[in-house]
């Protein structure tokens, strides 16, 4: 089980891949038709809106983190 700050390392570069990715959205669909060219851009913002909204969740869990909590960690 991961702990809770590895949690917010994870959402937070995955929120960073997709905001960094996003101008190059365009470049991968543009063989798409248009609505499938509006769909993939959908999913894209949902994703990242997701991606988002769970960052924020588990910052607000982690305000509630016991620093003595004896879970173990995975090693690096």
């Amino acid at each position: 089980m991961l702990s809770i700050h590895n949690k917010i390392d994870r959402a937070q570069r995955l929120v960073q891949r997709l905001e960094e990715d996003a101008p190059y959205l365009d470049a991968r669909i543009a063989s798409l038709t248009p609505e499938g060219q509006k769909d993939a851009r959908d999913y894209a913002s949902q994703l990242t809106a997701r991606a988002r909204a769970e960052l924020e969740r588990l910052m607000q869990e982690s305000l509630w983190w016991d620093p003595n909590d004896s879970t173990p960690q995975p090693a690096d």
